[in-house]
């Protein structure tokens, strides 16, 4: 029984909470998520380094754009 009622509660604050989800961007929000900042890639050099750093680790031409890796396993 004790089980049930915490399954229950459960429940209802997982529906309450998801209730409060936001469902998208509204018109007059998009200009704030269009500035340069909010990029996630607006930092050159530190998109630069990881771009380095992932394609030596990968150890393959073309990295991430191409089929297979530096495993061999195509």
């Amino acid at each position: 029984m004790r089980r049930m009622r915490l399954l229950g509660l459960s429940l209802i604050a997982t529906l309450g909470l998801t209730a409060c989800a936001q469902l998208g961007v509204e018109p007059w929000e998009r200009d704030q998520l269009a500035r340069e900042d909010m990029s996630l890639a607006h930092e050159r050099l530190d998109l630069a380094l990881d771009d380095h750093i992932y394609f030596s680790k990968e150890g393959a031409s073309g990295g991430r754009a191409f089929a297979g890796g530096g495993c061999g396993c195509n």
